[in-house]
């Protein structure tokens, strides 16, 4: 399995890279010392397992998680404080490994994400779903996937917008956006889900979305310029 170390410690860095070697089905194809750097290395290589710390500048590990989308890899956090457990496994991580990981341990983690890896190679291949349908009020509608421009959070709401109108469910953001990460959505902002296809301009801190202005914050944007393509 293909893995990637992220750890802005080189020592940390190393001994995760000293554990894995322990394991002859483990093999190290990148080691990046920030999130961000992280980011685009998962863009351009096929990733089994992202052993990731979480507290590093910029963007720690649990906001790398929620950019990812459908190039996520299985996580394992490999961290020095349990503060952030309970948000990482809301996430779907494979482990949670606290700093110094003890080999037992770190092996017990592989062999949960081995697992994870055969239920998902005897799975059917996933169909790109076209529609969506959500509840307003009593009435359910059909709502096409690509016509979705933005999602915005709203208390216990969540906005969706389309052209011409808005729509409002009762859900999270979160909830709503893990359910379209098969396609071309990314968090831009805490309360901000865009469909990065429908983007008109960027600039500085907000974005333009069919005469929308959707803010960007500092945390994500350095995630929104990597998912586009630039010529």
């Amino acid at each position: 399995m293909n893995c990637l170390i992220v750890d802005d410690n080189i020592i940390a860095l190393t001994i995760i890279k000293k554990l894995i070697s322990l394991d002859a089905t483990l093999s190290v194809v990148g080691e990046c010392f920030s999130a961000i750097e992280a980011y685009e290395q998962i863009q351009l290589n096929e990733i089994d397992i992202l052993f990731l710390d979480i507290e590093m500048p910029d963007m720690n590990g649990i906001e790398l998680v929620k950019c990812l989308g459908e190039k996520r890899p299985m996580v394992i956090i490999t961290t020095s404080t349990t503060d952030y457990a309970a948000e990482a496994f809301d996430l779907n991580v494979v482990d949670f490994l606290i700093k110094p990981v003890r080999p037992a341990r770190f092996l017990m983690a592989v062999e949960k994400a081995r697992k994870i890896m055969v239920v998902k190679s005897l799975a059917l291949p996933d169909q790109a779903d076209e529609f969506v349908f959500i509840r307003e009020s009593n009435v359910v509608r059909r709502l096409k996937i690509s016509d979705i421009l933005y999602m915005e959070a709203r208390g216990d709401y969540v906005k969706i917008n389309v052209p011409g109108h808005t729509y409002a469910i009762h859900s999270s953001l979160k909830s709503v956006a893990e359910k379209l990460s098969k396609n071309t959505f990314l968090r831009v902002h805490r309360s901000f889900v865009v469909n990065v296809s429908k983007i008109d301009t960027v600039e500085g801190g907000m974005l333009v979305i069919n005469q929308n202005i959707v803010p960007v914050s500092d945390a994500y944007r350095a995630v929104l310029y990597n998912r586009m393509l630039f010529l």
